[in-house]
């Protein structure tokens, strides 16, 4: 099978993928929506993306492009992130100037450059791209920031392990295939919705769940494209494809407009 995801092989995405689809053949993409791009056309059978950070919230691009395109949730994984500093082989730590990484990284690792003052933080498109970088260019001044199988696939030598600030750091991914897809068994679906900006949608929204006990573990909101001051509520049901489920769907979309369901499927 072979699975999208955006950035280089040894990322947190690639990780995850070959843990969520052991065996799979990984097409690594430079940008987001190249992987769902791939998807709807075809060109694979599923991808894997992150969708959002313990420490870091949401990642708002990926919500979009889920709600934009004919594909739904299968699986989600939940991946305990470890960041690790990686450098060329026989470099060392007092040599090191430069460190590059992903924007999210370089700010779950604020203590490591705190302590250090003389080291630079330089953001970079992706953290096993940030080693791949160091690696090929020959760069013994400088390091980058990833997890341990970036330091495996460019044979990088890691100078300091789990220089994250705080230990309870997870991504949760999910796997997406092209097309309305229910899985069987799936006990939690995730949707997008409007509601009029009128007093009281919201809480009526809300309602068709609280009315058949069916509890949410995650809303929030994001602005639609094209229409300024209007905004798209995401939310995470503990429910699958029942009756009951099928019954507040139906309900909630006699109050907003537009309601689609992002996917049913196994809670990790």
């Amino acid at each position: 099978m072979k699975v999208a995801i955006q950035g280089e092989a040894g990322s947190f995405s690639y990780e995850a993928a070959k843990r969520m689809v052991p065996g799979c053949s990984i097409v690594a993409c430079a940008r987001s929506r190249e992987v769902f791009d791939r998807l709807e056309r075809g060109s694979v059978n599923a991808a894997v993306i992150p969708i959002e950070n313990s420490l870091a919230g949401s990642v708002a691009e990926h919500f979009d492009l889920l709600l934009a395109r004919n594909v739904s949730i299968q699986r989600e994984y939940r991946l305990r992130i470890v960041h690790n500093l990686i450098a060329a082989p026989g470099a060392k730590m007092k040599d090191i100037r430069r460190v590059y990484s992903h924007p999210v990284a370089l700010d779950q690792c604020r203590d490591f450059f705190r302590a250090r003052p003389k080291i630079e933080a330089m953001p970079f498109y992706d953290t096993a791209g940030s080693v791949k970088h160091v690696m090929e260019n020959g760069l013994n001044d400088a390091a980058g920031i990833a997890g341990r199988q970036a330091a495996a696939v460019y044979k990088g030598r890691i100078l300091a392990a789990g220089i994250e600030d705080d230990k309870k750091n997870f991504t949760r991914f999910f796997l997406i295939r092209k097309g309305r897809r229910i899985v069987p068994g799936g006990k939690k679906t995730s949707i997008a919705f409007r509601v009029k900006n009128v007093p009281g949608a919201l809480f009526k929204a809300l309602s068709v769940f609280a009315l058949r006990d069916i509890s949410l573990t995650k809303i929030e909101s994001r602005p639609m494209r094209g229409r300024p001051w209007e905004y798209v509520f995401y939310a995470d049901l503990l429910c699958g494809d029942d009756k009951v489920a099928r019954n507040a769907l139906r309900h909630l979309a006699e109050i907003a407009s537009p309601v689609k369901v992002l996917g049913v499927y196994r809670s990790a």
